[in-house]
């Protein structure tokens, strides 16, 4: 990969909101990942990463991330549908270490972060960019809100 072209903030989860298939996220369940980082996929696809997620933190609200895009085709592609608002989903991989069986799904308490991809349509509606910001430019990330 090249320079990155962009950094880019957002929550990949978001604690105590049920998901599409009905699984919940427990706050602290990202433990074993704070301090981590992980690749930046598009659409879940291992063979297309576009990046790198180098800031991993769990907040009252959910699993904070801050991720290098890096100057690839797909990378490019990407950050023209974020600046469009055509694409603003985070999503994430995981492998289940422990949860709890509810009526509609799981209540997730520990898991391994595998990635974190920008995605079309996250499982997770809450799951969003909130921020973009030119990887030249140093200190906070523009407050150029990407999501409604």
């Amino acid at each position: 990969m090249s320079a990155p072209l962009t950094r880019l903030a957002g929550y990949a989860s978001v604690f105590g909101v049920p998901d599409a298939g009905g699984d919940v996220v427990e706050r602290g369940a990202f433990a074993r990942a704070i301090g981590s980082s992980v690749p930046l996929l598009w659409q879940h696809d291992a063979n297309t990463p576009i990046g790198l997620v180098d800031r991993i933190a769990e907040d009252a609200r959910g699993l904070r991330i801050i991720a290098s895009v890096e100057d690839t085709r797909t990378g490019r592609d990407a950050l023209a549908l974020l600046a469009a608002r055509a694409l603003t989903g985070l999503s994430f991989g995981y492998r289940v270490r422990a949860s709890r069986p509810t009526r509609g799904g799981r209540i997730l308490t520990d898991f391994e972060l595998i990635e974190v991809s920008l995605v079309t349509f996250p499982m997770q509606r809450l799951a969003r960019v909130h921020a973009i910001s030119p990887a030249a430019r140093t200190g906070a990330l523009s407050n150029q809100e990407t999501s409604a």
